[in-house]
């Protein structure tokens, strides 16, 4: 049974083929970037853009599962020809802002809940992965960190319970390969909440050294951050912050739960990635 996995440049991505591969599993790999895409040998790599569906076809022949990353400006198309294709499961990496009450309104919980309700439509079997945050985003503070440059944050204490890269592709695995989760929406997070100061402390203990940390206004933050992305997801962003400052972040037992160990923490995280934040 071969498996498509999109965002294949993505850790994620790279990290369900590393798994399937492994494990003599078929599987295939798909990017809107092939020249930057590395995969393990014996692996096809197959362009496909997931807003243009005239490259959906030939990257979705023979394939039977998907691994899609939530792109929901040609997702109607997708999955029409994933059905036409013979698709039978897929697994998609969704967010837990899809819980949140006003996700349809939001931005950031409208991009994958989008994707969610279109393959909720066509009746093709589906698993969403609902992930909270990414330890990885704390990648990024590396270009402050590596310079010995402040952290400059509006909600220091926005308290989040951030989720290990491999934790998320061991369940996508378990979720391709197994029964448990097929048909079914699972949330995902960290073992633990931990505030950004928090965050931020671990990642001193780990590198040894310190890390100063500025609280700036919320209008300062907006200006900063609306350098580089939209000014609809800045005001996302900052307004869940600014709510996940006031209660602490909820935890799942997803990964125990479905594969029997604790979910890696993000000391361990920042110790497999602290080279990130040396600038070398």
């Amino acid at each position: 049974m071969t498996t498509l996995v999109t965002g294949a440049r993505g850790t994620v991505g790279q990290a369900v083929i590393s798994r399937l591969h492994t494990a003599g599993l078929p599987v295939r790999a798909a990017s809107a970037n092939l020249a930057e895409l590395t995969v393990p040998a014996g692996v096809e790599a197959f362009h496909l853009e997931l807003d243009r569906p005239e490259t959906f076809a030939t990257a979705l022949r023979g394939v039977r599962q998907v691994f899609l990353y939530p792109e929901p400006g040609g997702i109607d198309a997708f999955v029409k020809t994933a059905q036409d294709a013979g698709v039978e499961h897929v697994v998609l990496l969704s967010s837990a802002s899809v819980l949140s009450p006003d996700a349809e309104s939001n931005p950031l919980a409208g991009h994958s809940l989008k994707v969610e309700q279109s393959l909720s439509a066509s009746g093709l079997p589906s698993t969403f992965l609902r992930a909270g945050a990414f330890a990885g985003n704390a990648l990024g503070w590396a270009h402050f960190i590596s310079r010995n440059l402040p952290i400059e944050l509006a909600y220091p204490e926005a308290d989040v319970a951030p989720i290990h890269s491999a934790d998320i592709a061991d369940i996508a695995v378990e979720a391709l390969t197994g029964p448990s989760l097929k048909g079914r929406a699972a949330v995902l997070t960290g073992p633990e909440a931990l505030t950004f100061r928090r965050q931020l402390a671990v990642l001193s203990e780990v590198l040894g050294r310190d890390i100063p940390l500025v609280r700036i206004t919320h209008a300062e933050a907006e200006q900063q951050m609306s350098r580089y992305m939209p000014a609809p997801v800045v005001g996302s962003l900052l307004a869940y912050w600014a709510a996940a400052s006031e209660e602490p972040a909820a935890i799942e037992d997803t990964t125990q739960t479905l594969l029997g160990r604790p979910a890696r923490t993000f000391r361990q995280w920042a110790a497999e990635n602290a080279a990130a934040f040396s600038g070398h």
